[in-house]
């Protein structure tokens, strides 16, 4: 992943660097750098781009102002996005973007939702100078629920000559389609064995082409004029990555408590040397039992007592 957006001329085999992605920061606070996952071009109006990355904010710039002199050009966007009750959340994430003909922006999250902004939904350039009366007089995004994005990075897109369905893949390995005016649900397809991951619509006929963990690319197209009802297990599908969701525990790894795994793994270590040596047995790794190379499992309390959730780092 980079922080960094460069732009390449088909015409060489040069890049210039247009802009480094920084972190929004209150009181002059210095600045981190975003990890881009997702880049897309707003086709009615090529100068506009939006990126997306390791925070919540989706943000569009004017490629007009970076491209004359980047080394003067400050990484202030034109506008942001993000769902009110995500902002200044800090542990989620965007994996894709996507644009429609009419200048939409649909923005997928990690463990989250998917979400469609119109072009007056923008949180300015600044987003956390918006205090909660003008937060408030925003109109909301449309929501998209009953898939999972979690395990790998997942695509999201639009469907149809007009852009009418909005699609993604799940962890469940199945592809979700909802009609993108009001939301509803209209299918829900195996697309994988395991996760569903891209999705790619043929820009003028209708197909479509996804992938995921299995080797191959599939590619998809009507063959009957028959609606298809959902599958009759479809609330369970969801019901499951619902509680997934909402169940997940985004657990921060501090440098303390890598530090603390780091010592751990070396006392570890040392123990089963010196077991070793003691046992006379240098050759043999079959004489210890707790084993040198198992997962170190460390608890994190929930608030409740007798109740913590677990992080495996192997």
């Amino acid at each position: 992943m980079t922080c960094i957006i460069l732009q390449y001329d088909l015409r060489s085999s040069s890049s210039s660097k247009l802009l480094r992605c920084s972190s929004f920061t209150e009181n002059n606070k210095q600045s981190g750098s975003i990890r881009l996952n997702a880049i897309v071009i707003d086709p009615r109006n090529p100068n506009y781009f939006a990126v997306g990355g390791s925070d919540e904010y989706a943000r569009v710039y004017d490629i007009r102002m970076y491209q004359l002199d980047a080394r003067t050009s400050s990484d202030r966007p034109i506008d942001t996005f993000c769902p009110h009750h995500l902002i200044k959340t800090h542990d989620v994430h965007i994996t894709a973007l996507a644009y429609s003909n009419t200048s939409e922006l649909l923005v997928s999250y990690n463990d989250e939702l998917i979400y469609l902004f119109q072009k007056d939904m923008g949180l300015g350039p600044v987003p956390l100078s918006l205090q909660g009366e003008d937060l408030n007089k925003l109109e909301k995004p449309q929501v998209y629920s009953g898939h999972r994005n979690s395990q790998t990075v997942k695509g999201v897109s639009f469907f149809g000559p007009t852009d009418e369905y909005v699609l993604t893949g799940s962890d469940c390995g199945h592809i979700f389609i909802w009609k993108k005016k009001d939301t509803k649900l209209v299918r829900v397809m195996v697309g994988d064995r395991h996760i569903v991951n891209q999705l790619k619509p043929h820009p003028c006929i209708p197909v479509l082409a996804t992938c995921g963990i299995e080797k191959t690319i599939k590619l998809w197209a009507p063959t009957s004029k028959d609606v298809t009802p959902l599958p009759p297990d479809v609330q369970e599908i969801m019901e499951a990555n619902r509680r997934g969701r909402e169940d997940h525990s985004r657990v921060t790894l501090t440098p303390d408590m890598i530090m603390h795994v780091l010592r751990l793994h070396r006392r570890q270590a040392l123990a089963y040397i010196e077991r070793r040596e003691n046992l006379g047995d240098v050759d043999s790794d079959d004489d210890d039992d707790d084993g040198g190379g198992g997962a170190y499992v460390l608890g994190f309390s929930d608030g409740e007592e007798g109740e913590n959730s677990e992080c495996s780092i192997s």
